[in-house]
């Protein structure tokens, strides 16, 4: 970069003694106006650049690492060093603001003279100020046009002028100043108004052009309108109004004279130029930063987790927003466009089922990697300020936020069956499974208020079914006494194992569930917060841990946390990486072909993509009715893939479709979504289903054959004589002894670096009551409803009712 004349050569600095004594004379002449004791002050205590800590845009990315996902920050910088940039935006904001910079000595003495006279006088007062001066006065965040001010200005310019060279100066001033809406420095600048770039690496149709820049350049003498009169005083923005265009032309030539007379052009060179009229329009919301899109959501739980890092911990959010960091987040862009486009049910791209459907309809779909808990999706809602469905997370100062609780109905008995298979039980072992049963044991009899478990639908296996068509035919009477069987304890600490860090307990005389920690307390003792209706889904869990349980299914019984963040970088420097711990649930393969095996019998689980899938329904009843549904889920996996799905209502209320049908269920209602997105997201990965096949059980022991009235079902979709929540009929099962061959044996791949029973409902779900849907960290306006309880009050404990769901 050529600073003056044609022959490029920077000219020598001024002897400095002549100078100094000009620049003491005028210091000395302020101190005087402004008193000894101040201007001793100022002296000793002006920050320098080597103090200064410029606030610097965060950026979010996804898992590859060049996708932006959001800015974080107050201030939108991204700083540039100065060898690093190309020429135009130094040779413009010199000719524009500074013409003698590469000559004075930081201070324009006569300025300050001018000032010291007026000072003494009485005169008007003057603000004239070189490049560094303005720098000094940004950097000390300066303001108004004062005496002191000018003392400051001056004393810092000198400082800097002595200690830093000028293109060391010229850097900290181009990436500090304000641009104009909302842009800190010369990069931010090029990127917000004319989507480019000032770097001289990147490719040359994507910098900063001279006219470009001379734009940019124009603008910092009025960044942004005067809010006293915005139209009459618009600033340089050429798209404010006709005004400020006009002011920014005026400005653009009088610094392209600036060019040709330092030397920056020829005058053929700037003859040439043309005012260019590419300008961004004004974007109203650029100052949310995609922080309001679904993601948005998934930077909240960004913040909450880096809080719990050493490089994070106990310091404000401003160190992460402001720190100029490169946040690598786990998920994947396929992905998450996949989730969204299925669950945004106000999209076209959602399901038919579930599209256009009444606005208290809302879905929530949290997707996990197995083996590693990286989440790959989120979406909890359609805007990252309001609610969370999907899960919750603490903000700055320690409090839970979120609307991600809900009670999982069926869908929970995936980790009974898992707790069963690990003891060492066959699928194919038998269970007593009348359409109604009483159990003593958890005081659920008919002299009882609670009444017998009652089963959802007759299932053909009745009364004699093994576990596999029971789980097929979700039957609450088999599930209650499975979980009987193996102990409240067992069933919960298998959920907690795979995944499932929170579960919200009643309490007798408390108007809302109570958030229980899962992850530290024994087994015995969170028993005590749960009752035996742990079993078919009563409590409260989010779909985010859900979806990690799953992944800990899909990895073979092998457990990794969920986490959203995979690397903070700064500059070269590594702050953080993800760290990858995986537990072992204590699944052996036995038993992980067996729920493999007994899950993808599941209708709503399977897939059209010729990938093995195995899932999960279920349904959540409202209040007394037998027919309405407030809550529906579909939760499952594939080798490569897992997740869950709920969707419900935001109100509380029972899902009613546009057409005034309550009949909604997790087979009708989440698993559309579901099967939509897996099948959309598998695809967008590219990955091949052959090496993540599930293998076929050898059922030790080989108990009775199953009933032969089961029929595995050849299709994901339900046929149009099933009954309206999609329930498939049995018949029998294959032969361990002749694999298919599309499910052929093979190794396990994982990826690395209302509260009560149902009387009837769906055969492969459990549509139980259901609780009102509420936030469950603040009040969401709906009070206890005395009349919301069990459709039959068959399975209602004394204890409970409806209760609003909160957090402790």
């Amino acid at each position: 970069m050529r600073h003056s004349g044609d022959n490029g050569a920077v000219p020598k600095r001024p002897r400095r003694r002549g100078r100094r004594l000009l620049v003491v004379l005028a210091v000395g002449a302020l101190l005087a106006g402004c008193g000894l004791v101040a201007g001793g002050y100022y002296f000793d205590s002006v920050p320098t650049p080597t103090d200064l800590k410029l606030p610097e845009s965060t950026t979010v990315l996804y898992a590859d690492g060049r996708t932006p996902m959001a800015k974080l920050g107050a201030q939108n910088r991204t700083i540039v060093p100065y060898e690093a940039m190309n020429d135009s935006a130094k040779q413009a904001i010199v000719a524009a603001e500074d013409r003698t910079f590469w000559t004075n000595r930081g201070i324009d003495v006569k300025g300050v003279l001018r000032a010291a006279w007026a000072n003494v006088s009485g005169g008007q007062r003057q603000g004239a100020s070189t490049l560094t001066q303005q720098y000094a006065r940004v950097a000390a965040d300066l303001r108004g046009v004062t005496y002191s001010r000018k003392l400051r200005e001056a004393v810092i310019a000198w400082k800097l002028d002595d200690k830093y060279s000028k293109e060391e100066i010229l850097g900290f001033y181009l990436n500090t100043v304000p641009f104009g809406r909302g842009a800190y420095g010369i990069e931010a600048a090029a990127q917000t108004f004319f989507g480019k770039t000032v770097r001289r690496d990147a490719p040359a149709a994507q910098q900063l052009t001279p006219a470009e820049a001379m734009v940019l350049c124009a603008m910092v003498k009025q960044p942004e309108a005067d809010p006293a009169d915005p139209q009459g005083s618009p600033g340089y923005d050429p798209r404010r109004n006709a005004l400020a265009k006009q002011n920014s032309i005026d400005r653009w030539n009088y610094i392209r004279d600036g060019m040709v007379k330092l030397g920056y052009l020829t005058p053929q060179q700037a003859a040439d130029l043309a005012y260019p009229d590419t300008v961004r329009p004004i974007d109203r919301d650029a100052g949310r930063s995609d922080l309001d899109r679904p993601t948005g959501l998934v930077v909240n739980h960004v913040l909450a987790e880096l809080r719990e890092t050493e490089p994070f911990r106990g310091k404000p959010d401003e160190v992460i927003r402001d720190g100029g960091y490169r946040i690598v987040t786990t998920i994947d862009k396929r992905v998450q466009d996949a989730a969204e486009a299925a669950a945004d049910i106000r999209r076209d791209t959602a399901p038919a089922a579930v599209r256009g459907q009444p606005k208290n309809w809302q879905a929530a779909l949290v997707a996990v990697e197995p083996g590693t808990g990286r989440v790959l999706g989120y979406y909890g809602g359609d805007r990252g300020s309001g609610a969370d469905y999907a899960g919750w997370y603490t903000d700055e100062q320690g409090q839970a936020r979120g609307f991600g609780q809900h009670p999982p109905g069926s869908s929970f008995k995936v980790y009974d069956l898992a707790a069963a298979v690990r003891d060492g039980m066959s699928v194919k072992q038998r269970f007593d499974s009348p359409d109604t049963k009483e159990f003593p044991g958890s005081g659920r009899t008919r002299g009882s208020a609670a009444g017998p478990i009652r089963n959802a639908e007759h299932a053909s296996c009745q009364p004699d079914c093994a576990l596999w068509e029971a789980t097929v035919a979700s039957l609450n009477v088999t599930y209650f006494e499975l979980t009987e069987k193996l102990g409240t304890a067992k069933v919960i600490e298998t959920a907690r194992q795979a995944g499932v860090g929170s579960m919200w307990e009643t309490v007798r005389g408390n108007p809302r569930p109570q958030r229980v920690d899962l992850r530290d307390d024994p087994a015995d003792e969170l028993a005590e917060h749960f009752s035996t209706e742990v079993g078919i889904g009563q409590y409260g869990i989010t779909v985010q841990d859900h979806a990690n349980g799953m992944a800990t299914f899909a990895a073979g019984g092998k457990r990794a946390d969920a986490h959203f963040v995979r690397s903070v970088t700064k500059g070269d420097d590594k702050v953080w990486t993800e760290q990858l711990r995986q537990t072992d649930l204590g699944l052996d393969a036995e038993a992980v072909n067996q729920l493999d095996w007994t899950l993808r019998r599941v209708r709503a689980a399977r897939l059209d993509n010729g990938w093995d899938s195995a899932g999960k329904t279920g349904t959540w009843q409202a209040g007394q009715s037998t027919t309405k549904n407030v809550h529906t889920w579909m939760v499952g996996w594939t080798g490569a893939l897992a997740s869950a799905v709920w969707l419900g209502t935001t109100d509380g209320k029972p899902l009613r479709t546009t057409g005034g049908s309550y009949e909604v269920y997790g087979s009708t209602g989440a698993a559309p979504i579901w099967r939509q997105f897996m099948t959309r997201a598998t695809a967008a990965m590219k990955l091949d289903p052959d090496k993540y096949r599930f293998r076929e059980p050898a059922f030790p022991g080989d108990a009775p054959e199953p009933s032969p009235s089961a029929p595995v079902p050849s299709s994901s979709t339900p046929s149009p004589s099933a009954s309206p929540t999609g329930s498939p009929t049995a018949s029998p099962a294959p032969s361990s002894a002749s694999p298919s061959p599309s499910r052929r044996p093979g190794p396990r791949p994982t990826l690395s670096p209302s509260l009560t029973t149902p009387p009837g409902g769906a055969a492969d779900e459990d549509p139980g009551t259901a609780l009102k849907l509420c936030a469950p960290f603040g009040n969401c306006g709906i009070e206890p409803t005395s009349g919301m309880h069990s459709s039959t009050a068959d399975n209602v404990r004394p204890d409970q009712g409806l209760l609003k769901i909160m957090a402790s």
